[in-house]
């Protein structure tokens, strides 16, 4: 017998046809001889429909107040895919995110779990039940309700398959894997059989949208078994393991993220710690930066450009403006008019003439490359956002990406 953590997104539980389902294939498994702990999104657009509840009152509500509220759509969606589990006959009972004992820091909107305390989950198994599980919630210290923020769900389901120490934990949404490219703007993108968790974690943080970062962190650090299939078709999915075991590929995937800006600070003088004061400062406010450029500008200074978040950039201008002279700085310029197009595969370090390749594939559709970055398994450029889609088709085309048979 087994024990299987098995994750169902918003989409998977969107309607009652589709929570009907995301049962049927719950009381599978189970039917199999298998211990089975369920984790729930909250149902389709439930989340942004509260946001939008939470804007009509208040445009400035607490992020404490705001945790109260988002964490009732996960506690709607358990109930209901447990009450459609007992209607098939089968012992199942529902677990909000403080009763499975998933405990967090205190940073609302964005905790991080700290700890699990699996006594009441496994009290369950023990009783034959099936277990639903609220994901993206947990609770802290003072006893109040957190969420985990975005992909919550599915650092909950891998952060229980560690707990648990489960067998295997398997990730179902509407896609039926993870694949070379998105396959709404590539559309021959091929489905990957396997993916090391390497590879995996840089294409959820360049943006795909299959798994969330933290959770394959997670599931890289407790060498969680992890799979990641469609709930509305039986095929295999994609297996997220270990590099040593996962077919040699120089590239595994391509990438575009949109939501992102470009910050330019003008004439700072060209001394040592500069550039500690500049990005000291953003780090103070947690905002991450990626891609940065220095260029040599006239009279002893030097510009500094860089990128983050779409979402973090009025946050950057702010600070920035108001420590110009702290910094040193002349001005500061910005634009989101930007996109990041990767290459990822675990093959790039020991291949030389990967980034050749790919700026030559940009270079015959006639996109121009603003800024460069590279890592072992990664190789991102910043394009114009219009012609990100373009950028994204011809690198894989150039890799030949979609002879990848999955």
């Amino acid at each position: 017998m087994s024990l299987i953590v098995q994750k169902f997104g918003g989409s998977s539980v969107a309607n009652a046809e589709r929570l009907y389902n995301a049962a049927s294939r719950v009381i599978e498994t189970y039917r199999q001889g298998n211990s089975v702990v369920v984790v729930v999104s909250a149902q389709g657009d439930t989340t942004d429909e509260l946001i939008e509840k939470a804007r009509e009152i208040n445009p400035n509500p607490s992020k404490r107040e705001m945790d109260m509220l988002l964490s009732t759509g996960e506690q709607i969606s358990i109930a209901l895919l447990a009450m459609a589990i007992e209607k098939e006959g089968y012992p199942v009972i529902s677990l909000t995110g403080y009763q499975a004992g998933i405990t967090s820091d205190s940073n609302y909107g964005n905790a991080k779990i700290k700890n699990i305390d699996t006594e009441r989950v496994f009290r369950e198994l023990d009783r034959k039940n099936i277990v639903v599980v609220a994901g993206f919630q947990a609770w802290n210290k003072f006893e109040d309700i957190t969420t985990l923020g975005r992909g919550g769900s599915d650092t909950t389901a891998v952060a229980l398959a560690a707990a648990l120490k489960a067998d295997l934990c398997e990730i179902y949404t509407d896609v039926d894997g993870v694949y070379t490219a998105d396959p709404r703007i590539v559309k021959n993108a091929s489905k990957l059989p396997d993916i090391s968790y390497d590879e995996m974690l840089e294409l959820a943080s360049l943006g795909a949208i299959v798994l969330h970062n933290r959770s394959v962190e997670m599931a890289k650090k407790y060498n969680v078994n992890l799979v990641v299939r469609s709930s509305f078709t039986r095929d295999p999915g994609t297996i997220v393991k270990e590099v040593g075991s996962v077919e040699k590929m120089l590239v595994r995937g391509v990438t575009r993220d949109s939501n992102i800006a470009r910050v330019a600070v003008i004439g700072l003088e060209d001394k040592p710690g500069v550039a500690f004061k500049l990005f000291s400062l953003l780090a103070k406010e947690n905002i991450n930066v990626d891609l940065i450029i220095q260029s040599i500008g006239r009279d002893d200074t030097k510009d500094i450009s860089f990128t983050i978040a779409k979402s973090n950039l009025d946050k950057t201008l702010e600070i920035l403006n108001k420590n110009l002279d702290f910094v040193g700085a002349k001005e500061v310029k910005y634009s989101d008019k930007y996109s990041k197009v990767s290459v990822v595969g675990a093959g790039i370090m020991n291949n030389a003439g990967v980034a050749a390749k790919m700026f030559e594939a940009l270079y015959e559709v006639g996109i121009n490359i603003h800024m460069i970055t590279t890592s072992e398994i990664k190789i991102s450029v910043l394009v114009d956002i219009q012609d990100a889609e373009m950028a994204v088709n011809a690198v894989h085309e150039k890799f030949k990406l979609d002879q990848v048979r999955g």
